[in-house]
């Protein structure tokens, strides 16, 4: 099987994905790295090239289509927030067999998890979000939270974190995930 996991940033899409592959025993694939080594360069270069996030997009969508040429099964994908928009979304419709996963949890809950990179995808150590940045930060994840609900809307399952922990919260994912090939089973 295929997975594929797209949610805000900082929700957990990696770290659940990367312990979720681990538990299939399969190949775990993070998007932006993988557009990192395909391409040869960071991801800010890349989308500095570009007017907007659909220019990233169109120069990128080669590699969703890449990798799922590559891994015709077990592979767990972590995408970006927008890896349900329509450059992946037309890949997406050629491989059907693709399950797609909206991980969600509140904005409470991802604020308590955001990390920083700098323009070379070195995740930066020092604490950014402050006494005095903590509410703008907030009501940024909510609006990620708020614009990303459509494009989610149209993954086959969605799964809430509600604040659970890596352990926990990919063991409940990796339980609901064999229930829904269970009753896909059952129902053909």
């Amino acid at each position: 099987m295929r997975i594929y996991i797209v949610g805000v940033a900082c929700v957990g899409k990696s770290t659940i994905g990367s312990v979720l592959a681990e538990k299939f025993g399969y190949k775990f694939i993070d998007f932006d790295w993988e557009v990192e080594r395909q391409i040869g360069e960071h991801i800010s270069a890349i989308k500095n090239k570009h007017y907007n996030e659909y220019g990233y997009r169109e120069e990128v969508k080669h590699v969703l289509q890449n990798i799922l040429d590559e891994y015709k099964d077990n592979v767990v994908i972590a995408m970006p927030p927008g890896g349900m928009f329509r450059q992946y979304l037309e890949i997406l419709k050629k491989n059907p067999d693709v399950l797609t996963i909206a991980l969600k949890d509140s904005a409470k809950n991802i604020l308590k998890r955001l990390t920083f990179y700098d323009d070379d995808s070195k995740l930066i150590e020092e604490d950014i979000v402050t006494d005095d940045n903590r509410e703008a930060y907030y009501e940024e994840v909510k609006d990620d939270i708020e614009y990303f609900y459509t494009t989610h809307r149209k993954t086959k399952m969605k799964f809430n974190l509600k604040g659970m922990g890596i352990e926990e919260g990919s063991e409940e994912l990796f339980l609901k995930i064999n229930e829904y090939f269970r009753d896909l089973e059952i129902n053909k």
